[in-house]
């Protein structure tokens, strides 16, 4: 990436409000750097493109794991859910007390989502779903599954996915500020989404993207 035209300390203060969570819009009239959104929005893209390309997978999963998948999209009339019309599909797992890892995916049948499971999940560890039966293949495996009925109940002792499901509804809540996301960039912002949630300290995230920046910016 070309050298930043900006001064450091407007690009200190855009990394604070992307960390923040502030949209272009609201970072440009506050730092000030033009008098449309068109260089935040620029160097947000930037940021969100070294977080893609300098994150790393957080690795074999093992242990206890929560699978799940979720549709990533605007407000629309009509299905909503799996096989929602438009929706971007998106497939995660969690460790339990540790990271998540999120990718998209282009549906969410059993020949898509258990190969993921084996690339990323240890053998012998615990793996936790819902009721969807893409994943039957997994009572039959070399995981151990216990899945959970949400239409009885969402908590039964350990058998649960709150932990993947709370890291959906805060990457939807983090995009849904930006009011709408477009297709051919959503990658890099599912990434930004993952990468909050594994780097959740504030002050780990503005570190680290500055030592990005000043490597890859500058």
């Amino acid at each position: 990436m070309r050298k930043s035209k900006l001064s450091w300390y407007k690009q200190t203060r855009l990394i604070e409000l992307f960390v923040a969570g502030s949209t272009a819009r609201t970072a440009a009239s506050l730092v000030g750097v033009n008098k449309t959104t068109a260089t935040a929005s620029y160097y947000f893209h930037r940021l969100r493109m070294l977080i893609y390309e300098n994150s790393q997978e957080p690795g074999l999963f093992e242990g206890e794991i929560e699978v799940d998948e979720s549709y990533f999209g605007g407000t629309r009339k009509g299905k909503r859910g799996r096989g929602a019309g438009s929706k971007v599909p998106v497939f995660g797992l969690l460790k339990r007390n540790g990271k998540v890892y999120a990718c998209i995916i282009p549906n969410a049948k059993a020949d898509t989502l258990i190969p993921i499971i084996r690339e990323k999940v240890k053998p012998d560890s615990i793996v936790y779903t819902d009721s969807f039966k893409s994943y039957n293949a997994l009572d039959v495996s070399e995981f151990t599954h216990y899945r959970i009925n949400h239409s009885k109940t969402f908590v039964n002792d350990k058998n649960h996915i709150n932990g993947i499901e709370n890291f959906w509804n805060q990457a939807k809540r983090h995009l849904r500020k930006f009011n709408g996301v477009p297709k051919e960039h959503f990658h890099l912002y599912l990434k930004e989404c993952e990468w909050r949630f594994n780097h959740s300290d504030p002050k780990s995230q503005l570190l680290q993207l500055k030592k990005w920046v000043r490597q890859g910016l500058n």
